[in-house]
């Protein structure tokens, strides 16, 4: 049934129709933002709309829904609300209630009738102010009394409002009441005597106020009276010059003129009076008459806004006019770019000589402008006016930089909050104001005429919620004005707002854009500004939001001159920290919040000698309605005297606290009211338990709680506090059972089978403390400890990690000193490793061992001061504050977790608290600091931060849920954010000022002074020092190495090229400290090759000749040459000629007729260590996957264990992650977010740390003369303490340039190598670089004797490294590699950005260039503009500008001097063009490293091809299916087919055995074949060659795993197997790979079981 909509003669739409209303009912709730649980709850079960009536004249919408039942009042208000503000910015709205079931409830009548007289229609009337006093009483469930006094005028009151009334309970869902007054007798006697005397009282006052009135109504007739006898009216001055610009008709200074900012829409006659700012005098020639027209047009300002004027030019010397007035608005124009480039900033002195007019003419919309234009019919020229100040501030925001795209949008236009538009609210445009977190301007190219549009697309946030904006783009200006608009812009932008399918959000189409300053931006408006010293950055994982940067900035731009970053357990932003504090010239305090635990947790406290077995003790536990022995009472103390096991007396009181106890006391320990009614006095329970203790133990679960309750009692009572043995029993279960993971009282009495009826009620608690610790005793006693003393169970049971197990203690580290930041490194480290549990934890002697230089604060309220200060004396806090050099309070707002958890009672108490702990300070005499415990920036930011605590789940403490069932949720989080002096002020305004002033202001400056300016990176690169034998130094070492290598290979003397070459890098190596890493990185390849394996170079190191020479890298950077390995013949091309050595014909030496080496890839040294040769050398190795893991430990064997850590990295919330977390949060508390705000909350989310690792293959070497704790602390990847290798605390990549930092990367090409020449015994290196066959692969599949249709594809490049994916092989094919020097070109090109696509590939295709000229690797550029005959350096800083893609960012005078040398030089114009698309370049050293290794595995695929199946299935395949290799070409085929037509429906697992199904195809077409698993011949992860056949290894078999096989080749080795039972216990083998191996044939023949093995279980 479809919609109806009727539109009637009186303007209103009615919108029917049953079905569409169910659907707009949820649709309406969704948009209005309902809370879910009450959309979720009975009452809107079966709600829905009947009708919607549309009033398009008056702008009404009428919704008339119904119910159920008859909607609580607060429901009916909260819908109502709702609606209202979802529909506030096109309609009001009205909602009218039916109800299917009307049970009238009086109390929700009555409630509804208070909510009547609120109403506009009762609210003003005299109606409401005397009958809001009366209530309604239900006689009849339609006939309802209203319980009134006597009045004369009820009737009155009756007939005109009654029926408004009763119209109002209708639509509230109570259907036809008929309400009726009723004289309330009592109330009229008692109201009449109370009206009298108010009226008397009344009319008293009034007659006085009326006297006053009078009095001062003739006061100021007489002031105006004198006044106007005193002033005379001002004489009128023309300000029009006689000999000014004038056309046009006089315009009288008299005549009314009219403000700019007034004009809304078209008028006539309209005046203006302002200074010209712009001027512009137009020419054009008419169509039709070819008449020149002129036009004036002008851009004036007055006091209050901007215009634009037009004139149309009607005479000659109205023409000649126009002309001297541009002259003199260019004029002043030109002054003010000179006064700012002069450094003046005065810009109202600038318009001294400025022109001004008084205009009159016609307002009319310009439809070209699209904006409001006066057509001017005179112009005067006029004196300058006084008000020149306020004008200039009008032309300068108009002359301001600011974006504008469209129409400016006025200031007095009204904004819509973005959370109030819905998608019923999107009729005509709308205005927000908000901050750009996210933008992008996206080229789109149209598929069937490839025109190219721009659509700007960004998301905006107003804090509300946020928005999609889009603009399709039309003009260069708008582009460029588009590409201005990023993140972090403030604007207001105007649009229509429609829903986006393919976002499946609304979004704003904008019309207009224009900047706008930074909104909500908070100022540190002190004179005198504090210090924070407690701040956390997003490295306090998963915890905290703001970077380093972010923070020290803010703190710079409030002029604080310090701030302290104080992580949870870390220090990783410290190095960030450093930076910004350099760069904002704010002083770094270094810190971190540690977690402190004592070294050993005692079982007995107040510990004496005595028989444990013999004892009597008395076990008990108290109630309480809170945590705070301060704050919170005792509400019952129970206890069970104990000997030998047995229960020889009991304890239990109730105890009144003298109020009522709390919902949640009740709930969580089941004491009421009516328990502790009439219990005895504190004093005399007390007393009466002491008495029943006298020469006992006490034992208590958790002792340390429930004895500072009885102690804090006993002390304000007067009573002798607790001197005799405690025993707590969760430490005795701790030690007594450390395989146990929970030792609540629950879980023990659980463990051990003891009754624990009603856990939290201090009687039955006791008795099954009691039982369990007499279950503890026996134990020991089975053990045979032959432990009987108290004492030993502290001496002997507690074990040296009890610490591991305790709740921790916060404390706040910080460095004084440069030591101190070495002692906090060290702190942090041994938290990290040694003692790490869960948490990094702190021993106190670690802390008072390494506290030299540091300072130690008391921390947050988990700190043990603040903790002392709510559940122990004063005395004892004072105590225990001493360890501390100064207390920490922060603002109350910070605590309010406790307030809500119940630990303080009242905000009252807190500040009690604060003050408390001020007084322990002040007794001390140590300072107290006022911090801010910041965990993010700004208020708006706190939502990031509940997202990222909220994902850590319920099982979090800071997240653990107070309530039950529905009610449960986790206490609310503070409001952590940075805070201004002022607003710290503000916050301790409890205190007297001169306290608050002292902690917030005077204490933090002075501690802060008490730093040094430290420095946690150091700034030098330190490199171990090595001697070698004989005592030869690195330096000396790499030196011998080069010219030994050189000398063999070029002779000696040297040629001069390579002279020259070795002299200019071994200056810059040795000069600079780098030999040693050259030696190390030398002798880590001399051992895995002589292990057997080659190792590949990576990144620019083969643009070294010194690493060729000491044999770190086989890529030659000289030019192209020969050489002789006979006579050392040496012959050159470095003219270009050639683009790599290897390209150059065979060729036998001159003088003793051997075959030369060709070799040489002419690449510059510096495009490794820079133009300076100074940059720390950065030399990536990659290494058999193989031989990795013995590199690393060859790291090891070099330096020792104690120098060498895996280079560490920080894992943080990416986006997607952040995405998943928003989602999260969503769901788990009912909140309901667009998909643009969600993007907002997932981008605020991101960078918070999460874990942290290690590189794969990086590891950091610490120079001998130091220990890693000069330059970052250490700690294990992802808190795995059982990790083989420590890593760096830092991030590598934050110590990379101060530190040797070695590259040891495993890789499948060395493996492959390796497994090759085990197979064929040929040497790899003798394997040439220009065989032809192998060439060949690259253009066409002739080398491997088959077709394209047989393969399937146009190369023979399947499975060769780099050049056989899928990509690649459309380059190669449409590039067309000839030669060596172009597979470097394909390798540059397939690994560059923007390289290949849309620049190369273009210029390719249209002929301009070809593969060896176009720009590949990004040291081509210098070489080919050395060439081009510019000079070195210019070279080489063309080619750093390119390749890191910032041809287009760097200042447009910058980028044309290059452009002009380089058309000086005749480079062409298309190569300049390629140099500005590039974002990134690969470097030709590493291109033709992976070149050498593709074309050594593809050699062996072309002339021994069996030999390369077997490798490439061993060591490269990564998924298999064994049944269809096996079967043959057919079945190969066909499984290719279908994986391919699934398309992008593949899986994973899929594409992978499809790649490995190219390669079968190509085996099996060659004519090789594949045979079955042979349980004798098959190695576990191997193929193994039978002729032309490969045997697959065990692994190929689905589900059975690399372990599994090598435990059957293990198995094999010790004899043949009898039976498939024997196999499946000998080889460890599951019964469905049995099953699996038979199916397949594997196990033909073999019987289930033999009679041998039946007799194995008895032996």
């Amino acid at each position: 049934m479809r919609n109806e909509i009727l539109f009637a003669k009186d303007r209103k739409n009615k919108i029917k129709g049953q079905k569409n209303m169910e659907n707009l009912f949820e649709k309406l709730m969704e948009q209005i933002k309902m809370p879910p649980n009450l959309r979720r709850s009975s009452q809107f079960e079966h709600a829905d709309i009947e009708n919607v009536e549309v009033h398009t004249a008056s702008k009404l919408w009428h919704f008339q829904l119904i119910f159920d039942e008859i909607l609580p009042i607060d429901t009916y208000k909260l819908l109502t609300e709702l609606t209202e503000t979802a529909f506030s910015t096109i309609a009001r709205t009205e909602i009218s209630v039916s109800s299917r079931n009307q049970n009238i409830d009086e109390q929700n009548l009555n409630d509804y009738y208070q909510y009547a007289l609120t109403l506009p229609e009762l609210c003003d009337s005299a109606f409401s102010s005397i009958f809001k006093k009366y209530h309604l009483e239900k006689e009849e469930e339609e006939k309802i009394h209203l319980m009134v006094e006597d009045n004369p005028q009820m009737d009155f009151f009756v007939e005109k409002y009654f029926p408004i009334l009763e119209e109002k309970f209708k639509s509230f869902g109570f259907g036809e009441l008929r309400i009726t007054p009723l004289v309330d007798q009592e109330l009229t006697e008692t109201q009449a005597a109370a009206h009298a005397e108010k009226v008397a009282a009344r009319l008293a006052a009034q007659t006085a106020e009326q006297a006053q009135i009078s009095e001062i109504k003739k006061q100021r007739s007489e002031e105006r009276e004198s006044k106007n006898t005193r002033e005379a009216k001002p004489e009128f001055v023309e300000t029009a010059l006689s000999d000014g610009i004038f056309f046009g008709r006089k315009i009288s200074g008299q005549s009314p003129i009219t403000s700019m900012s007034f004009i809304a829409g078209e008028g006539f006659g309209v005046i203006f009076e302002g200074l010209v700012f712009e001027a512009a005098h137009r020419e054009f020639t008419g169509k039709e008459s070819g008449k020149v027209n002129h036009i004036l047009e002008l851009k004036m300002a007055d006091e209050t806004s901007t215009f634009m004027i037009s004139k149309w030019g009607r005479k000659d010397e109205e023409i000649a006019q126009f002309d001297q007035i541009v002259s003199t608005v260019k004029a002043m124009n030109e002054k003010i770019i000179a006064d700012r480039t002069d450094g003046e900033d005065n810009f109202t002195d600038s318009l001294s000589d400025a022109l001004w007019l008084r205009v009159q003419g016609n307002i009319e919309h310009d439809k070209y402008k699209d904006d409001l234009v006066m057509t001017a019919n005179a112009v005067v020229e006029i004196k300058p006016k006084p008000t020149i100040d306020r004008v200039a501030l009008q032309i300068k925001a108009v002359k301001s930089d600011k974006i504008q795209l469209g129409r400016e949008i006025k200031n007095n236009e009204p904004v819509t909050p973005m959370r109030s538009v819905s998608e019923f609210s999107t009729n005509g445009p709308v205005v927000f104001e908000g901050y750009v977190f996210k933008g992008e301007l996206r080229e789109i190219k149209s598929r069937k005429t490839g025109n190219i549009s721009y659509l700007l697309e960004f998301e905006m946030t107003d804090y509300t919620s946020s928005f999609y904006v889009q603009k399709w783009l039309r003009g260069e200006e708008e582009i460029q004005l588009a590409k201005q608009i990023k993140a972090g812009l403030w604007c207001r932008v105007r649009g229509n707002v429609q829903r986006d399918n393919f976002k499946n959000d609304l979004v704003l189409q904008l019309t207009d854009l224009i900047e706008i300053p930074t909104q909500n931006v908070r100022e540190d408006k002190s004179d005198e500004k504090r210090v924070e010293f407690h701040a956390h950055t997003n490295m306090s994982q998963m915890d905290a939001i703001p970077s380093a940067s972010s923070l020290v900035a803010q703190a710079a731009k409030w002029g604080h001159k310090a701030i302290a970053i104080t992580d949870h357990g870390g220090l990783q932003s410290f190095p960030e920290a450093h930076s910004a504090g350099k760069k904002n010239g704010v002083k770094i305090i270094y810190g971190v919040e540690a977690n402190l635990v004592e070294d050993k947790i005692p079982i007995v406290y107040n510990e004496t000698d005595v028989d444990m077995y013999e004892s009597t003790y008395v076990v008990f536990d108290v109630e309480t309605t809170g945590l705070s022995a301060v704050h919170n009472d005792l509400i019952q103390i129970a206890a069970t005297k104990m000997h030998k096991g047995n229960p020889i007396d009991e304890f239990d009181e109730f105890i009144n606290p003298g109020y009522r106890l709390s919902e949640f006391t009740t709930e969580l320990t089941g004491i009421t009211d009516d328990h502790v009614k009439n219990a005895k006095p504190l004093y005399e329970v007390l007393t009466k338990f002491q008495k029943f203790c006298e020469g006992t133990i006490l034992v208590a679960h958790n002792a340390t709680f429930d004895v500072g309750f009885m102690n804090m009692n006993y002390s304000r009572n007067g009573l002798p506090i607790i001197t005799q043995p405690v025993v707590d029993t969760l430490e005795f279960a701790r030690n007594l059972y450390p395989e146990m993971k929970r030792f609540g009282l629950g879980q023990l009495t659980k463990k051990f089978q003891i009754g624990l009826e009603h856990h939290h009620m201090a009687n039955f608690d006791a008795e099954a403390t009691g039982r369990l610790l007499f279950v503890f005793l026996e134990e020991l006693r089975t053990r045979n400890t032959g432990w009987t003393s108290l004492l030993e169970l502290n001496d002997k049971l507690v074990s040296e990690d009890s610490y591991k197990k305790v709740r921790p203690k916060h404390v706040t580290l910080y460095a004084k000193t440069q030591e101190g930041l070495k002692n906090l490194f060290k702190i942090v480290s041994f938290g990290n490793v040694k003692y790490y549990a869960g948490l990094p934890r702190v021993p106190r002697s670690v802390l008072e061992a390494n506290r030299e230089g540091l300072l130690v604060g008391s921390a947050c309220e988990i700190g043990e001061v603040f903790d002392a200060a709510i559940n122990k004396t004063f005395e004892e806090t004072l105590e225990i504050a001493k360890f501390y050099d100064f207390i920490e309070v922060f603002p109350p707002a910070l605590y309010r977790s406790l307030v809500v958890g119940g630990s303080f009672k009242s905000e009252k108490e807190l500040e009690q608290t604060l003050k408390d702990l001020i007084k322990i300070g002040k007794t001390l005499g140590k300072p107290v600091l006022a911090t801010g415990n910041l965990h993010y920036l700004n208020p708006e930011d706190a939502i990031y931060r509940e997202i990222i605590v909220r994902s850590l789940g319920l099982g979090a403490e800071i997240n653990w849920t107070q309530g039950h069932g529905e009610h449960a949720k986790p206490l609310p989080l503070p409001e952590a954010h940075f805070r201004t002096t002022d607003e710290m002020l503000e916050a301790f305004s409890f205190l007297d000022e001169k306290t608050a002033r002292e902690i917030v202001i005077d204490n933090t400056q002075k501690m802060a002074d008490e730093f040094d300016v430290l420095t946690p990176v150091r700034d030098d690169l330190y490199t171990p020092k090595m001697v070698f034998d004989g005592g030869e130094t690195s330096e000396e070492r790499i030196v011998r190495l080069t010219y030994e290598k050189a000398h063999e290979w070029y002779g000696n003397p040297l040629p001069d090229i390579i002279d020259a070459r070795l002299e200019k890098e071994l200056r810059s190596i040795l000069g600079n400290g780098f030999s040693v890493v050259y030696i190390i990185s030398q002798e880590l390849v001399k051992r895995s090759n002589d292990r057997g394996y080659i190792v590949g170079s990576r990144g620019s190191v083969g643009s070294s000749l010194v690493a060729t020479m000491i044999g770190i890298t086989e890529v030659n950077p000289l030019a192209p040459h020969y050489r002789c390995p006979e006579c050392q013949y040496f012959e050159c091309y470095d003219d270009g000629s050639f683009g790599s050595g290897y390209d150059m014909p065979d060729k036998n030496c001159p003088k003793c007729d051997h075959k030369l080496i060709k070799d040489g890839h002419d690449i510059p040294f510096e495009t490794f260590l820079g133009f300076k040769g100074d940059k720390v050398p950065d030399i990536d190795l990659n290494f058999s996957g193989d031989d990795q893991p013995l590199a690393h430990l060859d790291v090891r064997d070099i330096f020792g264990e104690d120098y060498a850590f895996r280079a560490g990295t920080i894992g943080t919330v990416a986006e997607k992650t952040a995405f998943g977390f928003v989602k999260g949060y969503e769901r788990d508390y009912d909140q309901f977010y667009g998909n643009a705000e969600i993007d907002r909350l997932a981008a605020g989310s991101t960078g918070v740390k999460r874990t942290t690792g290690q590189h794969p293959g990086g590891i950091i070497v610490i120079p001998n003369y130091m220990d890693v704790y000069d330059f970052s602390p250490v700690q294990f990847p992802a808190d795995d303490v059982n990790a083989e290798w420590q890593t760096t605390h830092f991030d590598f990549h934050a110590i990379h340039d101060n530190i040797l930092k070695l590259d040891i990367l495993g890789h499948d090409d060395p493996t492959m190598i390796r497994k090759l020449q085990s197979l064929s015994g040929i040497v790899p290196q003798d394997i040439p670089m220009d065989d032809p066959g192998v060439m060949k692969l690259f253009t066409g599949t002739e080398s491997l004797g088959l077709t394209e249709e047989q393969l399937g594809v146009k190369l023979g490049t399947l499975g060769i490294p780099e050049m056989g994916t899928f990509t690649s092989m459309n380059m190669i094919a449409e590039a067309k590699p000839k030669n060596f020097a172009d597979l470097l070109q394909i390798s540059g090109l397939s690994h560059g950005t923007d390289v290949w696509s849309g620049n190369a590939q273009d210029l390719i295709r249209s002929g301009i260039a070809d593969l060896s000229s176009v720009i590949g690797c990004r040291d081509d550029i210098m070489v080919y503009l050395i060439h081009k005959g510019l000079e070195n350096g210019l070279a080489f800083t063309i080619m750093e500008r390119v390749r890191k893609g910032m041809w287009n960012k760097i200042p447009a005078e910058e980028r044309e001097k290059y452009v002009e040398a380089m058309r000086e030089h005749d480079v062409p114009e298309w190569y300049i063009e390629s140099c500005s698309k590039i974002k990134y370049m690969f470097p030709k050293a590493h291109a033709a490293a992976y070149i050498m290794m593709a074309l050594r595995v593809a050699y062996f695929k072309v002339h021994h091809p069996i030999l390369y199946y077997c490798a490439w299935f061993s060591i490269r395949a990564t998924a298999f299916d064994i049944g269809v290799m096996g079967a043959g070409l057919e079945a190969v085929k066909a499984k290719m087919k279908e994986i391919k037509d699934k398309g992008f429906d593949a899986t994973n697992v899929e594409t992978n055995l499809y790649t490995t199904l190219e390669l079968c195809n190509e085996m099996l077409e060659r004519g090789f074949t594949f045979g079955k698993i042979d349980l004798y011949r098959s190695e576990a992860t191997e193929f193994v060659i039978d002729g032309d056949t490969l045997i697959p290894p065990f692994v190929t078999m689905d589900g059975l795993g690399e372990n599994v096989a090598k435990q059957i080749v293990a198995a094999r080795a010790e004899g043949e197997f009898l039976s498939k039972m024997e196999l499946r216990k000998r080889g460890g083998v599951s019964q469905t790979i049995i099953e699996n191996m038979t199916n397949m044939g594997v196990l033909e023949g073999m019987p289930d079981d033999n009679q041998l093995s039946l007799f194995d279980d008895f032996f």
